[in-house]
């Protein structure tokens, strides 16, 4: 339970600074979390929407960690997907992408399978 925690305490910090940054000013977003790779367009505030839902779930994760489990299941469906069908092919072609995002994506993909509560799960 402790780790499920820190990692909500994570999502909570990084999905939630990231998602108000996306939502109130896309064009520093656009900059800064998407490394100029990506133009500001409507499609980040999406983005951040996603990112605040994942901040909110990790935020009532605190008091019932394995209920709200599920939410880093989709994270790392999503983040892994990302990886592999944006950064990757952009990485072999040389083209921009996210790399600190990419970072931080690879390491929460091969972190969450240790930290999600499967047991419970099939109980």
């Amino acid at each position: 339970m402790i780790a499920l925690r820190i990692i909500y305490i994570l999502n909570i910090l990084v999905a939630g600074q990231i998602a108000i940054s996306a939502l109130s000013n896309p064009k520093h977003a656009a900059l800064t979390t998407f490394g100029n790779a990506y133009q500001p367009t409507e499609v980040i505030k999406l983005v951040g929407c996603l990112w605040l839902a994942i901040a909110v779930l990790s935020i009532l994760g605190l008091w019932k960690p394995v209920t709200f489990s599920p939410v880093l299941l989709l994270q790392v469906i999503y983040k892994g997907t990302w990886l592999f069908i944006v950064a990757l092919p952009a990485f072999r072609n040389d083209t921009p992408f996210p790399k600190t995002m990419a970072l931080f994506f690879i390491v929460w993909v091969l972190v969450l399978p240790f930290v999600i509560p499967w047991k419970a799960w099939l109980h």
